[in-house]
């Protein structure tokens, strides 16, 4: 049987037919679904490029193919070739296929709608929320609070027409977005940690630190990060006597604002943007180098680079939004967009030389929840259901009653 997944991917293809991708959702991504697919077409943008972007890695291949949606950026461009986009979608799924909408997604939302009109079950992975896209904090926009009631509505609606839910968080997600009554649902991460993900041990409790060493990373195409709210924090850990440092990993459109930012607070020389930096060992070298993960986000599902730091040992500080609540510890959590609260708990953080160490331990501990094998047990788990499901013959051995994946 086939799978049609539909994401929020933006890929390239080049004139041989090969797609590639330089920002994840890469081939060896899309082989989780083929444990027990036989087929996994993906539906996704796809921009016409005349060759191979650097540092692109492929996404299509045995058994995994893309099926391409005309390609846009933002809203204007989306509404500006949205008769292209549906007529795309329309043909994405086929009889027999089984679907899987990874969502919120304009994308899925569309899809959503064609498997509806047709009378075919479908599963969804939520993998964000909009309520939080949407907040006055992450996003300024006259038309901000329309699009919040509007993405929100849609995706608790999708969620309760869904045969099959899973979710990034295990209980942030699951209260805002329920299943339908009956449905199955499951909890599990999209990250992909191997062995070499993880440290051996804990860091050790050492003497305070006056040069500080700070790292993030994220996307800088959209302010979601909030790394504005992180640089707007740096002088102040200065004035309390720290020699602090940053480093940021992630590229985008923001960049520019976030550089001005940088010289408008005197902060030259405390602050690099490395650019986008290959994920895997590149990016460990960074966190490996670090004293502290900072994590400013206004919104997140389960932020997959927090998982990273944490299987380094590394500790860390974050915003309290999405399932990053589900990951820290609450004193080492602040609200989101209050640079001064961000800097009184990197401040009290890195002054506790037992709180560090402790912080160490627990990160690794709580991250070996999301190696491979464990999280790859639960997805193979949930997509055999969903396959059942799509099985009419089959489907009263699974849909009989609400059923939760462990």
């Amino acid at each position: 049987m086939r799978l049609v997944v539909s994401c929020e991917q933006r890929y390239v293809r080049t004139p041989d037919g090969r797609v590639w991708s330089t920002t994840g959702g890469t081939y060896d991504f899309w082989q989780r679904y083929l444990t027990v697919f036989a087929e996994v077409r993906i539906v996704a943008r796809v921009a016409e490029r005349p060759g191979r972007p650097p540092d692109a890695q492929r996404v299509d291949g045995d058994h995994v193919t893309v099926h391409a949606v005309p390609h846009y950026v933002g809203p204007l461009q989306y509404l500006r070739r949205l008769r292209g986009v549906r007529a795309a979608v329309r043909t994405a799924v086929e009889p027999g296929d089984a679907a899987l909408l990874r969502v919120p997604s304009p994308i899925g939302t569309l899809l959503h709608r064609t498997l509806r009109r047709r009378g075919m079950p479908f599963g969804l992975e939520v993998v964000g929320d909009p309520y939080d896209v949407f907040a006055p904090e992450a996003l300024r926009h006259p038309l901000r609070p329309l699009l919040r009631a509007w993405f929100t509505a849609r995706l608790r609606f999708q969620c309760r027409t869904a045969v099959a839910v899973a979710y990034v968080t295990e209980r942030a997600l699951q209260s805002r977005y329920p299943a339908a009554s009956g449905a199955v649902t499951a909890a599990y991460s999209s990250i992909q940690l191997d062995d070499a993900a993880f440290v051996d041990r804990p860091r050790a409790a050492a003497a305070p630190k006056v040069a500080v060493r700070l790292v993030s990373v994220g996307s800088l195409e959209l302010p979601y990060k909030g790394i504005d709210t992180l640089i707007e924090a740096l002088p102040m850990l200065v004035r309390a006597g720290l020699e602090a440092h940053l480093v940021h990993l992630g590229d985008g459109r923001c960049r520019p604002d976030l550089e001005r930012l940088v010289r408008q607070r005197r902060l030259g020389g405390r602050v690099a943007f490395a650019g986008a930096v290959p994920p895997g060992a590149a990016v460990r070298l960074f966190l490996d180098d670090a004293d502290l993960y900072v994590l400013p986000s206004r919104t997140e599902g389960l932020p997959r680079a927090l998982i990273e730091a944490m299987a380094r040992a590394l500790p860390a500080v974050g915003t309290r939004v999405g399932g990053t609540p589900e990951l820290l510890d609450q004193a080492h959590l602040v609200p989101p967009d209050d640079p001064v609260a961000l800097a009184y708990a990197i401040t009290a953080l890195v002054a506790d030389p037992g709180a560090m160490a402790a912080a160490s331990q627990r990160n690794l501990a709580r991250a070996r929840s999301y190696a491979a094998e464990t999280l790859a047990r639960r997805r193979t788990d949930f997509y055999r259901a969903l396959r059942v499901i799509t099985q009419p013959e089959q489907v009263k051995e699974v849909v009989g009653g609400a059923r939760q994946l462990d």
